[in-house]
C-alpha cells in the first residue's frame, strides 16, 4: 500500500527529550519503518522547523520525510501551530494530488484537521491517532492547559468524521466514546518498542552497587510526576535516583522545571541522591535502564507510555502510576507495580517494599520482558494497523466533500 502518514509537529527525525519531542516522535519513525518492512510505501509529512532540511528525506528504505512549509521554518511550540494548519492541509491537498496515498493516518489532532481538510475532497479514506486528548489534558491540568481553546470543539469534530480511530489504549476508547465516535470504527492497536535495542541483556552503566538505583526516563513537565519521584524519595533510604530527559545537561539551569524540581529535592533533603542527566541518547537507554533497580514512571496522566515498554523490555520493572495507557502495559504484580497517580506517599511505600525484595524485582522484570517481546514488537504493531488500513482501502473510498472548521 501507499500509506501517507501525518506528524505535524513530531517529526520522525527530531532529536528526542525537549518539550514538544517524546512518544510520538518514536512511535512514527518506528512505524512508518516497520510498515516499510512489510512492504509498504511511506511517507511522513511533518512540519518544516529549519531552512536547511531538504523538502524530502529518506529516512530508511521505504519512508520519505516530506516536509512541508507552514509558519516559520523554526521549531515552534505544538500549542501554538493551529494558525498554520491551514497551509499546511492545502501542501497535503497539492502533493496527494500528484501522488495519491492510499490511506491517510493522522498523528495528532491538529494532523487530523489538516488532513481531513486534505483528503475529504479526494475521497481518500482518513485513519486518526491521537496520541493525548484534550478533554484528558484540561481535567488533569485544568488552567495550566496551554492548547488552543479551539482544541476540545475540534477534536470532538475529528472523531466524528474520520473513517476510523486507532486508540493506543482501553482507557481511550471510553473517552472517545464519550466524544461521539462510533464504536465500530475504533480499535485498539498498542504502541511498540524496539526489540532489537532494549533488551535485557547487554551492557550495564556503572553505579555504586552499595546503593539501590531508580531511573526515571522523561521530559521534564509538571504532569509527568517527576516531583512526585522527589518527594517519596525522601522517604525511600539508600536509594539515588538518575533524571534522565530535558535539555543537555550543560543547558538544564535554562529550563525552569529543572529548577523547581531541583528546588524541591534541596527542600526534601534528597538532593545529594539527585541527579539531573539531561538529555541521554536513544542509544545508551538501554545501559541506564539495566542499571535499575526499578524504573519509575508517575505521571499524572498518560496517553500511552514508551518508557515503561523500553524498560520491561530492557527486563527492568517498573512502577508506575495507574493512569491512562499504563494499565495495559504494565501488568500490577507481574511485570510490575502500579500505584496511585499524584500521591507521593504510596509511591514510597510501594517503591519501598519492592526495593527490600530482590527475588521480587528479578521476577517482574523477567515477566516485563516476556510481555514486551510477544505483544509490542513494531512489526506486530504495524501488521495490526495495516490491517485497519486494508479494511478501509477494500471497503470503500473515503467520503467526498468539504471540510469546514
Amino acid at each position: 500500500m501507499r500509506i501517507a502518514l501525518v506528524s505535524e509537529h513530531a517529526s520522525p527525525l527530531a532529536v528526542l527529550g525537549g518539550v514538544d519531542a517524546g512518544g510520538q516522535n518514536v512511535h512514527v519513525a518506528a512505524l512508518a519503518q516497520a510498515l516499510a518492512q512489510l512492504g509498504n510505501e511511506v511517507v511522513v509529512h511533518t512540519r518544516r522547523e529549519a531552512s536547511h532540511l531538504p523538502r524530502r528525506v529518506e529516512l530508511c528504505p521505504g519512508v520519505v520525510v516530506d516536509h512541508i512549509d507552514a509558519g516559520p521554518p523554526r521549531p515552534v511550540t505544538k500549542d501554538s501551530l493551529l494558525p498554520f494548519m491551514g497551509d499546511f492541509a492545502g501542501d497535503l491537498h497539492r502533493a496527494w494530488l500528484l501522488e495519491r496515498p492510499d490511506v491517510v493516518h493522522a498523528h495528532f489532532w491538529m494532523s487530523g484537521r489538516a488532513s481531513l481538510q486534505a483528503a475529504r475532497p479526494l475521497g481518500i479514506p482518513v485513519v486518526q491517532t491521537l496520541h493525548a486528548l484534550g478533554v484528558v489534558k484540561r481535567r488533569h491540568q485544568g488552567p495550566k492547559d496551554t492548547s488552543p481553546p479551539e482544541r476540545l470543539a475540534m477534536e470532538e469534530q475529528i472523531v466524528r468524521r474520520v473513517d476510523h480511530i486507532v486508540a493506543t489504549c482501553s482507557d481511550e476508547v471510553f473517552e472517545l466514546l464519550r466524544m461521539g465516535a462510533e464504536a465500530s470504527r475504533v480499535s485498539v492497536v498498542p504502541c511498540g518498542v524496539d526489540l532489537e535495542l532494549f533488551t535485557p541483556r547487554g551492557p550495564v552503566e556503572e553505579r555504586d552497587p552499595r546503593r539501590r538505583r531508580l531511573v526515571v526516563v522523561s521530559r521534564l513537565v509538571e504532569r509527568k510526576g517527576i516531583g512526585n519521584v522527589i518527594t517519596a524519595l525522601a522517604d525511600v533510604a539508600d536509594t539515588d535516583l538518575v533524571v534522565a530527559g530535558g535539555a543537555p545537561k550543560a543547558e538544564l539551569a535554562d529550563d525552569a522545571e529543572y529548577r523547581r524540581l531541583a528546588a524541591l529535592a534541596a527542600e526534601y533533603g534528597v538532593a545529594d541522591r539527585v541527579e539531573f542527566r539531561g538529555r541521554v541518547d536513544r542509544g545508551d537507554l538501554p545501559a541506564l535502564f539495566r542499571s535499575a533497580d526499578a524504573v519509575v514512571c508517575v505521571p499524572w496522566y498518560e496517553p500511552f507510555g514508551i518508557v515503561p515498554l523500553e524498560a520491561m523490555a530492557c527486563g527492568v520493572p517498573v512502577v508506575a502510576s495507574a493512569v491512562g495507557g499504563l494499565v495495559d502495559t504494565v501488568v500490577d504484580g507481574v511485570t510490575g507495580v502500579l500505584v496511585p497517580a499524584r500521591q507521593p506517599a504510596r509511591l514510597a511505600e510501594a517503591l519501598g517494599e519492592l526495593l527490600d525484595a530482590p527475588d521480587v524485582l528479578r521476577a517482574l522484570g523477567a515477566a516485563g520482558a516476556r510481555r514486551a517481546r510477544n505483544r509490542y514488537g513494531w512489526l506486530r504493531v504495524a501488521s495490526l494497523t495495516t490491517e485497519t488500513y486494508r479494511k478501509l482501502a477494500g471497503s470503500r473510498q473515503g467520503v467526498r466533500g468539504g471540510v469546514s472548521w
